[in-house]
């Protein structure tokens, strides 16, 4: 081991403390006035007990930790290495026959003077680095902490040695066990309820929930006492960050939608998608999008062979580039510029490439845009667009094409949910074509909105927040049901996993949630009130819903091993129907939008187009 400037020091503290603490052996022994015969021996010696016990030192690692980080497995060291000292020291003189006379009582009182001395300046050093012997500094900013747990003790010992801006003055806990307690010196003041009182009585602007794994409810509650007091809420990470070491737990941040809108994680078929995606060629469309871009990021854990990433938007396909050739550099990644509607171009990358799986993300979905003046595009993108991709899958042997679908397909009152329905028709007609021809495999995911997508209500709502108000919502019984974009890439990834063809599949979406709470939510979490920002209601917009189904009527589902999926047995398809509907979409280049709901309602029946 290289010997540093402070690692010499730290060995010259322990000499020290060897010389001291066997000297004061013999001080304590004689009531500190050592006869003259022993005063000799004591000195001559320390030529060989410093040496001696600066060697055992040594051999225990005493100088590999560092002193700020003192803690109980170094004083566990420093223990045994003075133990071993202390047998080692008469051992000598009876093996090498030393003279000079040592009394027991020094046998064992220099062990015990060398423990305190080594163990207790170690740490004494820590403490005094943690300013736990010293007041705290007087401009640092009073602090709750909401909790009294281990995530809490952690917590506290992180701010104690890295804050410089913040005093913890109170720990707020329900627990009957926590109360009138003290955690690393820092009493529980009260209840979570008492928030408001102590936040009043110790001047605080900030607060930390420091409950990793608090449910929803509960971060709802603080979140709502916190915007009432005026103060800001901050977190520590979750529970599954701080335990697989990906952050610290004082890495504090702002409470978010999805803290308070919360669902269980979801559990993967890790051990599977290893096998189903590691080291194979997948391809992703619509790689740029919400859901195709998380889709890319969740694929590349796996090691694929090469990720494919089909896109439409250059700009979206070079910030996809740019962040994976930061992100993941040893990853093959092939970024292509084309349309799904491009028969051409999409033959041409899957002979190119020979994908094992395709992931169909590509969509027109914003439902208002699509409802007016763009009903025939959305039509063809989304029901050209997999039928094109499909028909090339089966030709190139790809082993499974999972669709990306929503509920809005489920008795549809707008052309985009009509298209997506449509689309999943196209799925399973070619599902029974491959039955006999191929050994493609064609599945359906159907879930609701994710919080934060591009055109969804959550990026929209904050924009009229930071402009000062007020937050528009159609209609105030409006529901809607929320999943994240990360949870909703898994619960794709798992379904394309399981799936055997011909298979829809409906992820749990939970509870619906009513979108005037959701704005509600969002102006607290800002701090603020519904007086201060407001909530303006508009009307329902055209082709919009008052509420999302994710199973038509005539549909039944069937539980699957995993908790969060289920399987649709949807209606046959109408194929001539079908096949008659895309040939219309195929000879036409335009169409009025009256034009494409009356053949939506021909080919889908249950599709009832809003006023």
């Amino acid at each position: 081991m290289r010997i540093s400037s402070r690692t010499a020091l730290v060995i010259l503290h322990d000499l020290i403390a060897c010389v001291l603490a066997w000297l004061g052996g013999y001080w304590l022994r004689f009531n500190l006035s050592i006869p003259e015969e022993y005063d000799q021996a004591a000195l001559s010696n320390l030529l060989w007990v410093v040496p001696l016990q600066a060697a055992i030192f040594w051999r225990f690692g005493l100088y590999q930790g560092i002193w700020r980080f003192a803690s109980l497995p170094d004083l566990k060291r420093i223990l045994k290495a003075v133990g071993v000292a202390a047998v080692a020291t008469p051992v000598v003189m009876i093996l090498f026959r030393v003279e000079a006379v040592v009394p027991r009582t020094v046998m064992l009182l220099d062990p015990i003077l060398l423990l305190l001395i080594v163990g207790g300046n170690r740490l004494a050093y820590r403490a005094w680095r943690e300013r736990r012997l010293t007041n705290l500094d007087l401009s640092a900013r009073p602090v709750l902490l909401v909790g009294a747990g281990r995530a809490a003790d952690n917590l506290l010992r992180d701010l104690q040695r890295e804050s410089q801006n913040w005093h913890v003055v109170g720990l707020l806990d329900d627990g009957p066990d926590s109360q009138g307690r003290q955690l690393q010196g820092v009493p529980v003041v009260g209840g979570i309820a008492d928030l408001t009182v102590w936040v009043e009585q110790k001047g605080v602007a900030d607060v930390i929930l420091a409950l990793p794994s608090a449910s929803p409810a509960l971060r709802r509650q603080v979140t709502e006492i916190c915007a009432h007091a005026g103060v800001r809420l901050l977190t520590v990470p979750s529970l599954d960050d701080i335990m697989f070491g990906r952050v610290a737990v004082s890495a504090l941040r702002s409470i978010e939608l999805e803290d308070l809108l919360g669902r269980s994680p979801v559990n993967l078929d890790t051990a599977g998608l290893d096998a189903f995606l590691g080291g194979s060629t997948v391809l992703v469309t619509g790689a740029g999008g919400s859901i195709g871009s998380e889709l890319c990021r969740q694929i590349a854990r796996y090691r694929p062979g090469c990720l494919v990433m089909l896109e439409q938007s250059e700009f979206a396909l070079y910030r996809m580039e740019q962040e994976f050739a930061a992100s993941f550099p040893d990853l093959s990644v092939a970024c292509v510029i084309g349309d799904v509607k491009d028969a051409g171009r999409v033959g041409e990358l899957m002979a190119v490439h020979r994908p094992r799986v395709v992931f169909h993300a590509a969509a027109y979905k914003h439902v208002p845009l699509m409802e007016q003046g763009n009903a025939f595009e959305a039509l063809r993108n989304n029901v050209l667009g997999t039928l094109v991709c499909g028909e090339a899958a089966l030709a190139h042997g790809v082993e499974k094409f999972v669709l990306v679908s929503t509920d809005k397909a489920v008795n549809p009152t707008n052309v985009m949910g009509a298209s997506k329905r449509m689309a999943e028709m196209v799925c399973q007609w070619l599902q029974d074509r491959a039955a006999s021809a191929s050994v493609t495999r064609f599945i359906a995911v159907r879930f609701g909105n994710v919080l934060g997508s591009s055109g969804s209500v959550v990026p929209k709502f904050q924009a009229q927040i930071a402009a000062g108000g007020p937050v528009t919502v159609t209609h105030p019984d409006i529901t809607r049901f929320f999943m994240t974009i990360p949870e909703a890439a898994q619960l794709v990834l798992q379904a394309g996993l399981m799936g055997q063809g011909g298979e829809l599949y409906v992820l749990d979406m939970g509870e619906p949630v009513r979108i005037a709470d959701l704005a509600r939510l969002m102006v607290r979490l800002v701090g603020k009130s519904e007086e201060e920002i407001g909530i303006v209601f508009t009307g329902l917009r055209p082709g919009e819903k008052l509420y999302e189904e994710l199973l038509a009527d005539s549909e039944k589902t069937l539980p699957t091993p995993h908790p969060k999926l289920r399987v649709a047995r949807s209606r046959q398809v109408d194929v001539a129907g079908l096949m008659a509907s895309i040939e219309w979409m195929r000879t036409l280049s335009k169409a009025e939008d009256r034009d494409v709901r009356e053949r939506l309602h021909t080919c889908i029946p249950e599709y009832r187009p809003s006023p």
